[in-house]
């Protein structure tokens, strides 16, 4: 390794190449606008606001990362998974509120090699419609906030246990409840490691929606190929490098983190809770 030259300042070669990359990002977003932004529109304006200046301070670059990456939401971008669904076809259910559980491995049982395990369940609530009536033709009620109030409260006290969410083990076996009437359709599965935790996980998700769990309507495939760690997955070479191999469905502890209603893609999800606190969800945590 080079040796560093003499009165080498490394906060001001970070703050250097912090501008570099942040702006390369900025001026790519905002592609459309000419120069460095200016204030004759609102994409002007916000592209002026979110560059990065040689004289900012730590105030001023935190405020500018806030602003693009986190309000304007660019460091979600390409994200589908935890702020809403994309279905290449609607399912029969559609027009009624879906309810996402949202899982994930704890960062200290992950390896250090790969991201936490993170899984997501939904439900349809078929009791309630995400329009008025009137607009849709439906006869349901349109969902309301004490509603969602009151099935998020049904959601904190039964997937959380001493303040935690409770955890359950995912594993490569698929379990599958169809129950189309009251909002679980078709195609629609959990992984896990055995057909007790999924028994447990579907019992949970019908008693927050008040509906009855019938165990003829699950199904457990249990494929003949096994799970897979890191360690047997092994590394493929790609481009000439070394990268870690996909594991097969690992087996791994996951715990309840959140969940949320999607009422369509043309609003953001409503947040009942967020044991991450990364969203203020309509119920406290803890």
């Amino acid at each position: 390794m080079a040796d560093l030259p003499e009165g080498f300042d490394n906060i001001e070669h970070l703050q250097k190449t912090w501008n570099q990359e942040h702006n390369r990002r900025v001026d790519r977003y905002f592609k459309d606008v000419q120069g460095n932004g200016d204030l004759s529109g609102v994409r002007p304006s916000l592209k002026l606001a979110c560059r990065a200046l040689d004289n900012d301070n730590m105030y001023a670059s935190w405020m500018r990362s806030d602003l693009f990456y986190n309000i304007m939401g660019y460091g979600r971008k390409n994200l589908a998974v935890f702020y809403g669904s994309k279905f290449d076809n609607a399912p029969s259910v559609a027009g009624h509120p879906q309810l996402f559980f949202v899982f994930s491995q704890d960062e200290s049982a992950s390896p250090p090699e790969e991201s936490p395990i993170q899984h997501e369940k939904s439900v349809r609530l078929m009791k309630f419609s995400c329009i008025s009536g009137d607009d849709d033709g439906s006869t349901k009620p349109a969902i309301t906030k004490a509603n969602m109030t009151e099935i998020a409260n049904e959601i904190k006290g039964i997937f959380l246990s001493g303040n935690r969410g409770i955890t359950y083990t995912a594993g490569n076996k698929s379990a599958s409840y169809t129950d189309p009437e009251n909002g679980f359709a078709k195609g629609n599965y959990l992984l896990v490691n055995s057909r007790a935790d999924g028994i447990e996980i579907y019992q949970k998700i019908c008693n927050v929606i008040d509906v009855p769990f019938k165990q003829e309507k699950l199904i457990v495939n249990d494929p003949d190929k096994p799970s897979t760690t890191t360690a047997s997955a092994g590394k493929i070479t790609i481009l000439g490098k070394q990268v870690q191999n996909r594991r097969y469905r690992p087996v791994a502890v996951l715990r309840f983190r959140s969940a949320y209603i999607s009422l369509g893609n043309l609003i953001p999800p409503i947040f009942l809770i967020d044991t991450t606190l990364r969203n203020t969800g309509l119920v406290r945590y803890p």
